[in-house]
């Protein structure tokens, strides 16, 4: 019966989005697109994505809205109470396995989300997480629908070591490419950057001029 309930849900699990993140020599690089999508129906067209969770740590969302919001506000609260008990930000790597074992001991009914986790502790840090909390550190990395044009731009052109400034405009691109032939993206471009110096997200016109 476990396995049945199981079955449904990774079925129900729908990616209609675009995410990516991008690991550079200063700090990391996330960004999606606004749309949110329930089958052919486009119910809003101006979602939040990219949730940044302290000064130093941001992770992106795809798949079921509820699932991850909660996720969400479940790792703003993680972060709160480790910063408290430690003094010091949670690190990329501490957030990606927290969230991992969160993910895990609910992989009979598991979130029906994909999820990119990153930041800056001692170096910059992107990892991917699966439904199941199956975890990857990655130095590029899309989820979604559209992540197959996504990774199409991205493998061709990223390079390591390059700095922030030039890999936001690399990331803006890549999800403006995947709105073009995904019907699940679209409305919109959200990019964020954090560094030594912080968490920032960029204007609307500052993604126009990127693009």
């Amino acid at each position: 019966m476990e396995k049945e309930i199981y079955d449904e849900k990774m079925k129900q699990l729908k990616t209609g989005t675009t995410t990516v993140g991008l690991v550079c020599s200063d700090g990391v690089v996330m960004a999606s697109d606004k749309r949110a999508s329930m089958g052919y129906f486009i119910a809003s067209k101006d979602i939040l994505k990219v949730h940044q969770i302290d000064d130093f740590l941001s992770m992106t969302i795809a798949g079921s809205v509820a699932d991850a919001q909660t996720l969400v506000r479940i790792m703003k609260a993680e972060a709160k109470l480790y910063k408290l008990k430690h003094g010091r930000n949670m690190s990329p790597n501490a957030a990606g396995h927290i969230l991992a074992t969160i993910m895990y001991q609910y992989k009979v009914f598991p979130f029906l989300v994909q999820i990119i986790i990153g930041g800056v502790g001692e170096t910059p840090q992107l990892y991917s997480l699966d439904p199941l909390g199956g975890i990857t550190e990655e130095t590029y990395v899309s989820t979604g629908s559209g992540s197959p044009m996504a990774y199409g731009f991205l493998e061709s052109v990223y390079k390591k070591g390059r700095p922030v400034k030039e890999n936001v405009e690399l990331a803006a691109k890549a999800i403006s490419i995947a709105m073009k032939r995904d019907a699940a993206t679209g409305e919109g471009i959200e990019v964020i950057s954090i560094s030594k110096s912080g968490f920032r997200r960029y204007e609307p016109e500052e993604v126009q001029k990127m693009l």
